[in-house]
């Protein structure tokens, strides 16, 4: 399934020093700060461009994947958006480390491995979707 293949996108945001890594350790001296207390709409106006942006990268990737066959079906483009997740990995690690700031230390990665991956096929479909829609147009 998705996550046994997120083996590589630990790898990658783990690999660089002073990042959160997706197994629960965070150099100290770089952990987030927490905000202040805000309400959750602040928090969630604060979130959503960053999630926006990571998964926007995702489909741009997976659609110019040399791979895909225009087959929209989840199933289909988990391995493309696993394999995509390495060249998003600035916005995918500003997402974990905005979530983390807002919500606190380690929730950025339960957020990303468990509600994030789970609605991710989904979007990336209807994203790529519409894209395959206007190509077969042409």
């Amino acid at each position: 399934m998705i996550v046994v293949s997120l083996i590589g996108l630990s790898l990658v945001l783990g690999s660089h020093a002073n990042t959160v890594s997706l197994d629960g350790r965070t150099d100290l001296a770089s952990a987030p700060a927490p905000m202040p207390d805000i309400s959750m709409r602040q928090k969630e106006t604060a979130l959503l461009p960053l999630v926006q942006r990571a998964t926007a990268c995702i489909a741009r990737k997976v659609s110019s994947d040399p791979r895909y066959d225009g087959d929209v079906r989840p199933a289909a483009i988990n391995d493309l958006i696993i394999d995509s997740i390495p060249a998003c990995a600035r916005p995918v690690r500003a997402m974990i480390e905005t979530y983390d700031q807002l919500y606190g230390r380690g929730s950025g990665e339960a957020f990303l491995l468990g509600p994030y991956l789970d609605v991710l096929p989904s979007a990336i479909v209807k994203q790529v979707r519409p894209q395959t829609r206007r190509e077969q147009r042409r």
